[in-house]
């Protein structure tokens, strides 16, 4: 069991002495499950990236935008949302912490819950 506020005052400051101004810990991966806390000083970003087939970000603490092509969304310590099917980047407003829930493989239905190509069809 993690301590997820423990845990992100530890990556914030893990964060604030690193060159890069972030910090990860990947604190479970069950199958195709993964939760990560990522700390990101003021400035600090992710850069862009492809979404795996569904995630989620849930802020800790501080406020992040996500970046990218049709992006510009804020989210502040307690929200939560859905990243999108495209590439984009995460940028830290000020010092934040996010959870970040993804899934990487997805067997039989797409995120939007539609059957994919060779699914059984009923």
């Amino acid at each position: 069991m993690e301590d997820l506020d423990a845990l992100t005052r530890q990556l914030l400051d893990d964060a604030r002495a690193s060159a890069h101004g972030r910090s990860a810990h990947l604190f479970l991966h069950d199958g195709p499950l993964r939760q990560t806390v990522i700390a990101l000083i003021a400035g600090a970003s992710l850069d862009e990236h492809q979404a795996p087939p569904a995630a989620s970000l849930q802020v800790l603490k501080g406020r992040v935008r996500l970046t990218g092509p049709g992006n510009g969304a804020e989210l502040k310590a307690g929200q939560i949302g859905v990243l999108p099917q495209e590439r984009h980047g995460v940028e830290a407003v000020e010092d934040s912490a996010v959870l970040l829930t993804s899934v990487t493989e997805f067997k039989g239905e797409d995120v939007r819950g539609a059957e994919t190509a060779g699914a059984a069809r009923g």
